[in-house]
């Protein structure tokens, strides 16, 4: 890796975890506090996750396993709650990076668009709507839900976190299942992100 491509991964890996930024913004940023604009190529998000890995294993370690393990059972709570849409964990969340200020993101996999967010209205679970890039290049939807966190506290309170639940037409889910360019997988459903924590707790 070229001496500026490892030094734009580092500043983006660390606001990735002190700020909570997402990869994108996060190397734009980097480039512009380096003074890099428009002279030197951006990092792959292989890259700079494994310069975020880095960061936390160096200045987080001793508080980012509990972070990301709230943050999974609030996953598993919400997966086991939206079933009927067949729901996959992905993000940092999934991938293991996570920290007190990550979101979570969970793909729905649905016959009709409209029906995870029928089933938030019958629960009467407060929502936003937004429109996101899709892993296929396509926007989707994305209903957003602002809970407590149980395990994650701030100043004495149960933090709380951003749920989004991006929705995808049924068949979308083949795709969702390729590995990426490490043969890792994405995303995984309940039954995978168990056994995640499982492996976890073994440690």
């Amino acid at each position: 890796m070229y001496t500026t491509e490892f030094e734009i991964a580092a500043t983006a890996a660390r606001m990735v975890v002190e700020e909570g930024l997402e990869y994108g913004p996060a190397k734009r940023r980097a480039i512009k506090q380096l003074g890099l604009a428009g002279r030197a190529p951006l990092p792959s998000n292989d890259v700079l996750e494994e310069a975020v890995r880095d960061y936390i294993d160096t200045f987080c370690a001793d508080t980012q396993p509990s972070a990301l393990k709230a943050l999974r059972a609030l996953a598993c709570v919400w997966m086991e709650r939206m079933a009927e849409f067949n729901p996959h964990l992905g993000g940092a969340v999934w991938r293991g990076t996570a920290t007190e200020l990550s979101d979570i993101y969970l793909q729905l996999f649905c016959d009709d668009s409209k029906s995870a967010e029928l089933k938030l209205i019958d629960k009467q679970v407060r929502y936003d709507v937004s429109t996101v890039q899709g892993f296929h290049g396509d926007v989707v939807d994305a209903l957003s839900v602002l809970c407590a966190c149980p395990g994650l506290e701030q100043h004495g309170a149960v933090q709380k976190v951003l749920v989004h639940l991006m929705v995808y037409d049924r068949d979308d889910v083949r795709g969702a299942l390729k590995p990426d360019s490490q043969g890792r997988a994405q995303r995984g459903d309940l039954q995978a992100l168990k056994r995640l924590m499982e492996e976890d707790a073994c440690k």
